[in-house]
């Protein structure tokens, strides 16, 4: 097990990582909300499996060089870096832009490194019928009404958040920005080249989502070859926080449903 927020080198590229677990590597990435919003995610994989936890680069103050300037760009990062450590049969997890950046791994995964995708609430597609709302446009309020079913519980004034988590979010947001903002949260050809993906992929779902729809999400999953929406209720956008015990429930049945070679410890 590596410490964490270890240092992994791929070219000049510096992926600051948390390892924990022994088993089938499961690879999971957050999204524009950080590290944080997966961190209950990691901490229950990393009881049954190896659980690796990527901070984006640019995320929490993390390094970002100037050549990395899109999804892509992450995706083959991050497949480099499995293949260079010589994992297999991993199984991918992204909530939001994470599930956008396993999205465009999978489809570019020519070796058979992913053997099992979780999309949480992923972006990453155009479904005309279904538009990405545009978070960059929302107020406070206006994103809490959209991202959470019980948006009175998780709803916090900026006024009454500390300046330097103030700064870490707004940080976060630009480097979002720069990664998935022109065009806005979506790959235009991503939705067409998802068919090619033939591992089982799993889609997440709150219920309450208003950022990015369960009819978009079905819309994602149907365009693979073998995908499978699951709709969590009470939940919005993030429901690995608002309803974790279903949510580790519907992956936990997953993770051992693709697995194909490890069974002893990683």
């Amino acid at each position: 097990m590596l410490p964490d927020h270890t240092s992994a080198m791929y070219p000049d590229l510096p992926l600051t990582l948390s390892e924990a677990g022994t088993g089938r590597p499961v690879l999971i990435l957050h999204g524009g909300g950080g590290p944080a919003t997966v961190a209950g995610l990691a901490g229950h994989l990393s009881r049954s499996a190896h659980a690796i936890t990527p901070v984006h680069p640019g995320w929490d103050g993390t390094h970002r060089p100037d050549w990395l300037t899109g999804i892509d760009d992450l995706a083959l990062s991050y497949l480099h870096h499995l293949h260079d450590r010589g994992l297999d049969d991993v199984l991918v997890v992204g909530s939001s832009l994470g599930g956008w950046i396993a999205a465009e791994m999978a489809v570019r995964d020519t070796a058979g490194i992913i053997t099992g995708l979780v999309l949480i609430d992923a972006v990453g597609v155009n479904v005309e019928a279904e538009p990405i709302t545009d978070f960059f446009a929302l107020d406070a309020r206006e994103a809490a009404e959209h991202s959470w079913h019980d948006p009175d519980r998780y709803f916090v004034h900026p006024a009454g958040v500390p300046s330097d988590e103030l700064a870490r979010r707004q940080a976060n947001m630009a480097t979002v920005h720069t990664l998935a903002g022109d065009p806005y949260m979506h790959d235009p050809t991503l939705l067409r080249r998802l068919g090619r993906v033939q591992v089982p992929a799993l889609l997440l779902w709150g219920e309450s989502d208003r950022i990015v729809t369960p009819a978009y999400g079905a819309a994602y999953a149907d365009a693979f070859a073998d995908g499978t929406l699951k709709v969590i209720p009470e939940a919005g956008h993030l429901p690995q926080i608002e309803q974790p015990d279903a949510t580790t429930a519907l992956i936990d049945a997953h993770l051992r449903r693709t697995t194909t070679r490890h069974t002893g410890t990683t």
